[in-house]
């Protein structure tokens, strides 16, 4: 299949709607597919999905389970696979624009998708499948293959263990796959949008057996085409088969995923270097990617998991995943050396990569009474294994002159004897090994005649890092070995069916820094550092419309060199904020979707008047979204929506001279749903920054980096599914 096909038949069906009405004849009775079957073979399931449709009544609080989220301390949100549907998201950073509290940037040097959760950093290395950390593809994650994208706001050392990538102090995203669900499903995907892309997909699940105990559900999807950006061409490639089986007490289930991404062209980011100020962003549009860049990923990914209920009230749990990849990438990114005229250079870096995970968790729950007082018990120990193997070449000083608003392209430049190498490009050897291990207890005690819920826990951690010389394979010192034990202290109190209050002090853990060679300790690896987060809030659930008020603070240690030349932990970053969200339906047939967020994030102590009292990089004031979709009187299965998206201005540097402009975005779309000849068809066409805005849509994505991200230009994209 070519990729104009998709195309083509996507405007097929569009030209047969007038005869799918006609055959609707005014009345339109749509089948419903009740999903019941587990996502993550727990007897707990799937959180129901919240009146309206695009978000859970809860979802999973690491090794508590899933919660419904009036009865956990946390702050969870639950996004469906009906929402990923109708707003046509095509990544996880996509998904991620309903959600206020999040703002989608990009890692350092490269594509890959990173969050701003609370204003600290999440790389998609550290994104969790079905519980377990890092077995998702690291730089792109398409949505395809995947029932909820989860997202914990707040730190969570605790509830999943410390992220082997360093980042998640500010909250977690979980991605929960695909199941069979009860009757049968046959669907299959077109679409096509701005730039040429084409795209097509089926969805296939079916139940055997007694009891219909076991389950099959099979993805496949392809992409391929323009982006919007001159120029630029994205190709996508995904499948999964998921497998589940269930007993009286018994319940196993296995994931096994691909996906190969390859992008061509793809947009930069920008580094101011040596300006005095940031320009406007260029035209959306506009391409200064030279034309010979590009970036391939491909992966290998799953999960095993079971749970044996032991007894009525306790039940054992275990889980084990891998991810295989490799990835390589010939790269020239844009440092912009004259804000004034937009005239900037670029020089070659080539790197390789592979990458090889396994991970495992294992753990006991249960409950009891004591008294009046009821539990909610859990023990369990996690494991994580990375070995990397990575070469780069960089030519730092053979550079090409180029301009951000007129770009000059140049051939591909050989390498020339003053790059710097490490490894073998085309056999790259071990260059880092990260070993997790961790043990947790927690409990929580119901009180009061279960109108207040304590949650108290700790996990104790090993972090053990390594790195090898790129050439020589020879151990780098400091060989890191550090342990830190993590306490939680959570409590809920149900002040009545619509409404509770919750309150929480839980931590983070990361890597310590290491000493720079100009230090006098040189070469020395600071103890872990603890972010520790103080968070309030109030829950309401009117039935059909809920919302939340959070207020939190959560501090992350520093590191500086002292008067006497040692390199040591001191000076902190402060976040604290008010996170305000409303989801569900507020009248009938009219549903929202979203909120906003006030954050002062500060640098303080930090031995630098230049920098003290200054914010962090890359964090606005303010951010939100907000999405309403209606249910148009009189057409039946007829909806429109509309979607704003914003933040406020941030600075691309730590003493604050580098302001970037804040930004606002309008996206909409329609969907249609009809039956024809007893087939359920959804037509769904939509519009992403529909006035065509130029702006930079993040700052940084990397600790005391403030590289600049071009917003997309307005999309056109088009999808018409069909359930057989």
């Amino acid at each position: 299949m070519t990729k104009l096909t998709p195309v083509a038949f996507a405007a097929a069906l569009s030209l047969h709607l007038p005869a799918a009405w006609a055959q609707a004849q005014g009345t339109v009775t749509l089948p419903t597919v009740t999903v019941n079957a587990s996502a993550d073979a727990s007897a707990q399931g799937l959180s129901a999905p919240y009146p309206g449709g695009q978000v859970a009544r809860g979802g999973r609080a690491g090794i508590l389970g899933t919660k419904d989220n009036m009865e956990t301390p946390f702050s969870i949100t639950s996004f469906t696979n009906e929402l990923i549907q109708d707003r046509q998201a095509r990544s996880v950073g996509e998904v991620l624009q309903n959600d206020p509290f999040v703002n989608v940037a990009r890692g350092f040097g490269n594509f890959q998708e990173s969050y701003f959760i609370r204003g600290f950093i999440l790389n998609s290395d550290d994104v969790a499948y079905n519980g377990l950390y890092s077995l998702l593809p690291r730089q792109y994650i398409a949505t395809e293959l995947f029932e909820r994208v989860e997202v914990l706001h707040g730190a969570s050392a605790f509830l999943t263990g410390a992220t082997p990538g360093g980042g998640g102090l500010g909250g977690g995203i979980n991605l929960l796959p695909k199941r069979a669900p009860n009757e049968a499903l046959s669907r299959v995907t077109v679409g096509a949008g701005t730039g040429g892309w084409g795209s097509a997909s089926a969805d296939v699940a079916r139940r055997f057996g007694p009891d219909a105990s076991t389950g099959v559900r099979v993805n496949a999807g392809y992409r391929n085409g323009g982006t919007g950006v001159d120029d630029e061409n994205a190709s996508t490639s995904v499948a999964s088969v998921g497998l589940d089986w269930r007993s009286r007490n018994v319940r196993l289930s296995g994931d096994i995923g691909f996906q190969d991404n390859r992008l061509k062209r793809t947009r930069t980011n920008v580094t101011p270097v040596g300006v005095a100020f940031i320009p406007e962003a260029p035209g959306a549009q506009t391409n200064f990617a030279q034309p010979w860049t590009y970036s391939n990923e491909k992966d290998v990914f799953g999960t095993l998991r079971g749970e044996w209920d032991i007894t009525p009230d306790v039940t054992a749990w275990g889980a084990w995943g891998m991810r295989r990849s490799e990835e390589a990438n010939s790269l020239a990114n844009f440092d912009l050396t004259d804000a004034a005229t937009g005239a900037g250079r670029t020089s070659r870096f080539d790197n390789t990569r592979e990458d090889a995970v396994d991970t495992g968790e294992i753990g006991v729950r249960g409950k009891l009474r004591t008294g009046s007082v009821g539990h909610e018990w859990v023990l369990a120990a996690a494991t994580f294994d990375l070995e990397k193997k990575a070469a780069y070449a960089w030519d730092f000083f053979n550079t090409q002159a180029t301009n951000l608003y007129h770009p000059v392209f140049s051939p591909l430049p050989a390498f020339t004897s003053s790059a710097f190498t490490g490894g073998v490009l085309a056999a790259p050897g071990v260059t880092g090994r990260t070993k997790l291990t961790s043990y947790a207890i927690g409990d929580t005690l119901s009180l009061a005649g279960d109108s207040v819920l304590l949650t108290v826990g700790a996990r104790h951690q090993n972090l053990h890092i390594s790195n090898f010389d790129y050439n020589t394979g020879a151990l780098l010192p400091p060989d890191y070995d550090q342990s830190r034990t993590s306490p939680v202290a959570g409590v809920v109190w149900k002040a009545s069916k619509q409404l509770s209050a919750y309150a929480n002090y839980i931590e983070g853990l990361t890597q310590g820094d290491t000493a720079p060679l100009q230090a006098s300790n040189r070469g020395q690896s600071l103890a872990p550092f603890v972010s520790k987060q103080k968070e309030v809030g109030l829950k309401y659930d009117g039935g059909r419309l809920g919302g939340a008020i959070a207020l939190f603070s959560t501090t992350r240690p520093r590191s500086l060199i002292d008067a006497g030349g040692v390199f040591t932990a001191g000076g902190k970053d402060r976040h604290q904020g008010v996170e305000l969200s409303a989801f569900g339906e507020a009248t009938r047939g009219l549903r929202v979707l979203g909120g906003i967020t006030w954050l002062d994030a500060e640098q303080l102590e930090t031995g630098d008047p230049a920098t003290n009292g200054k914010r962090v990089i890359g964090v606005p004031q303010a951010q939100g979204s907000l999405g309403v979709e209606w249910d148009v009187p009189g057409l039946k299965g007829l909806a429109l929506d509309a979607r704003v998206v914003g933040g406020g201005s941030r600075y691309a540097d730590a003493a604050n001279t580098l302001k970037v402009a804040g930004y606002s975005r309008l996206d909409a779309g329609v969907r249609y749903l009809t039956e024809v000849q007893g087939k359920l068809l959804t037509l769904r066409a939509r519009v992403d920054n529909v006035a065509d805005r130029n702006y930079w849509t993040s700052t940084g994505g990397f600790p005391g980096a403030g590289y600049l991200v071009v917003g997309a230009p307005r999309t056109f994209n088009l999808s018409a599914s069909v359930d057989f």
